[in-house]
């Protein structure tokens, strides 16, 4: 008996020694710098299980034993998920390392940037394309009205809506136009932040030069409170395209009589909607715009324009402008 309960405490013991080097090997192991000679990425779907997780970093070569990677992780998790999404492994991360960045979900953060300018439909074919996206862009998007959405680089992580980053897009619109408007100089002719909209939407399509929007906002409302037209050659384009396409070729003389409430060559005041998504920095020199009297601005040949406070002013730098273009 005596001998039975010897043999018994003795097969325990080596049972627990066994045991015990068993966890300080395996231990040992998840700490140990990984496989991978390079560092890799990693694509985990929503909805993977760890055992599926598990396999799919071995076949990536990100971790040397699946299984061994999955009984670590169910041990040294403290109960805490991996979380689905992109990740990008540094080379020879441990497996260790590889269940931290999980956990914390410290997924590759990917961007799309809608440039300042672009119409609602171009905006939306961005996000169409916008890798790693899931889902379609809403049915209803495609009719929302131009300057709904704010041009700006969006963030997102893999598997993120076509949805929520439409939804972004105008929320990020809204608060942006809204906490300029309540900022504004005084004495604007602007009466709603729906027409400083309108009126950043042609300056975003006139100019490209950060340095003069505030001066091509000041013609404008300088126009403005004269009631003169505002003889905006990107209104015209609208016009004619509906902001569907590009015109594809230079306006004509026959163009500037167009029919249209989007004719700013016709018409007085601004036109019924944006003609464009403008940017935060054309909302900025609309609402605090430059100082002066001019009235007038035609390009100069440098990309950027040449301003003028009266009509004769104006014509020399026209002539300029096409002897320019004629050499």
């Amino acid at each position: 008996m005596t001998r039975t309960i010897a043999g018994l405490l003795a097969t325990l013991a080596a049972a627990v020694l066994l045991a015990g080097g068993a966890a300080l090997w395996g231990y040992d192991w998840f700490h140990r710098p990984g496989p991978a000679a390079a560092e890799t990425t990693v694509i985990v779907e929503r909805g993977t299980g760890l055992g599926a997780i598990a396999q799919h970093l071995e076949r990536a070569g990100v971790v040397g034993n699946a299984r061994l990677f999955l009984i670590g992780t169910r041990v040294l998790s403290a109960g805490r998920t991996l979380k689905a999404g992109e990740y990008r492994f540094p080379a020879r991360a441990s497996a260790a390392e590889v269940m931290g960045i999980m956990i914390e979900g410290l997924a590759v953060a990917r961007r799309l940037t809608i440039a300042e300018g672009l119409s609602v439909a171009e905006a939306l074919a961005l996000v169409t394309k916008g890798e790693g996206l899931t889902g379609e862009v809403p049915a209803d998007a495609m009719a929302l009205p131009e300057g709904s959405l704010l041009p700006e680089t969006y963030f997102y992580s893999w598997g993120d809506g076509r949805a929520d980053i439409v939804e972004r897009m105008r929320d990020a619109m809204g608060k942006t136009v809204a906490e300029q408007w309540a900022a504004r100089a005084e004495g604007l002719p602007l009466d709603s932040p729906e027409s400083a909209i309108v009126l950043a939407s042609i300056v975003e399509k006139e100019t490209g030069v950060g340095s003069e929007r505030a001066r091509v906002a000041r013609v404008f409302l300088n126009r403005l409170e004269r009631g003169m037209a505002l003889q905006s050659d990107p209104t015209v384009i609208f016009a004619l395209t509906l902001g569907k396409s590009e015109l594809g070729r230079a306006l004509t003389r026959a163009d500037l009589g167009i029919d249209s409430p989007y004719n700013t060559y016709k018409v007085t005041g601004l036109p019924p909607g944006p003609i464009a998504n403008p940017g935060r920095a054309a909302l900025e020199a609309v609402l605090h715009p430059g100082t002066g009297n001019d009235l007038y601005f035609v390009a100069d040949g440098t990309g950027g324009h040449a301003f003028a406070a009266t009509l004769d002013e104006h014509n020399r730098n026209v002539a300029k402008w096409r002897k320019l273009q004629a050499q």
